[in-house]
């Protein structure tokens, strides 16, 4: 176990047409005059992977790393991702700097028997900045079905039907496969997910893409997926969870392949774990002075403890909130 140590990555930069420059205030380094979407934070993926850049392992990717390490990285409550030799998680964050389109993502089985090796995508979200009037759309104010969705969506009254949440900075939400929701002006946020990039778009704005020509958007297969029942959802109530020796912890999500807690550790304070082959941990800095056994994390940032890690230990120079992933 000694041979292993936690895990930094360089950030993959998405250069989609909502982003903007916000990203650059929590530390990343952007191209001059690129609008930047997303940053990847920890990703193996066919649309990104990340590059380890600590270490033995500097230079290599996460999926060689995976495919190297396997169930010393994920643990062995990732079966079935061993058993598909696909990483099991994705974490991003996000900045809206423009409304982001009303979309839809499949869960497992419906993005296995149609977009090949492809998972669903259950997500989570940290909000960790909002402007004044934030909102996200989150599913339906009221029960619809699938012709009036679609009648909607041809006479352009689509938004009758959807139901907003107003944001603010430290609000978290989970978000099921087949959730109509999107992000809305005006966040920063951080996003753990299923490793996975399939989104059918309803709606996108009336907007054009790059190359001047509207967004494709899937209806067809998102009335395939759209759960219709999902009506006046709130956010939801945060609760300490557990409490340690200058610590303590809410839990925010905790579904079938991820379960993602807020650590707060005061000045002086220390958490201590193991990972003991059971399962990774993803651990990111949201505020404060951390260090993950030796290793400095300002934020906001991410490490990778794998599964075969053993004994760590988190230590702070300021008041710290963290947020702390894994997979029971």
């Amino acid at each position: 176990m000694s041979d292993f140590y936690p895990f930094l990555f360089d950030p993959l930069l998405k250069h989609y047409l909502w982003g903007g420059r916000n990203l650059e205030k929590l530390g990343r380094e952007l191209p001059e005059n690129t609008k930047v979407a997303e940053s990847w934070e920890i990703a193996a993926h066919k649309d990104g992977m990340s590059i380890i850049k600590n270490g033995e392992y500097k230079g290599q990717t996460l999926g060689d790393l995976f495919s190297e390490l396997g169930e010393s990285l994920v643990g062995s409550n990732n079966q079935w991702a061993l058993d598909r030799g696909k990483f099991p998680l994705l974490v991003k964050l996000i900045d809206a700097n423009q409304s982001l389109s009303v979309q839809v993502h499949p869960d497992d089985g419906y993005a296995m028997t149609h977009e090949g090796n492809e998972l669903g995508k259950f997500e989570m979200w940290v909000i960790i900045d909002a402007e004044p009037g934030a909102e996200i759309i989150y599913g339906f104010h009221e029960q619809i079905d699938k012709k009036t969705f679609r009648e909607a969506v041809d006479n352009g009254t689509l938004g009758e039907f959807l139901h907003h949440i107003p944001i603010k900075k430290g609000d978290h939400i989970c978000v099921p496969s087949r959730t109509i929701h999107a992000i809305l002006e005006g966040a920063l946020i951080a996003e753990i997910q299923q490793n996975s990039n399939t989104t059918y778009r309803v709606f996108d704005w009336n907007r054009l893409g790059d190359d001047g020509k509207p967004r494709e958007l899937h209806l067809d297969k998102a009335l395939d997926v759209i759960n219709f029942t999902q009506v006046s959802a709130s956010l939801p109530d945060v609760q300490t969870f557990r409490r340690g020796d200058g610590w303590t912890s809410e839990r925010l999500c905790d579904n079938q392949y991820f379960t993602t807690e807020r650590i707060r550790i005061e000045n002086g304070g220390t958490y201590s774990g193991v990972c003991d082959g059971s399962t990774l941990e993803i651990w990111g800095v949201l505020s404060g002075g951390v260090e993950v056994n030796d290793i400095e994390l300002d934020p906001v940032n991410f490490v990778l403890l794998p599964a075969a890690l053993g004994p760590y230990t988190i230590t702070v120079s300021d008041d710290s909130v963290l947020l702390r992933t894994f997979v029971r």
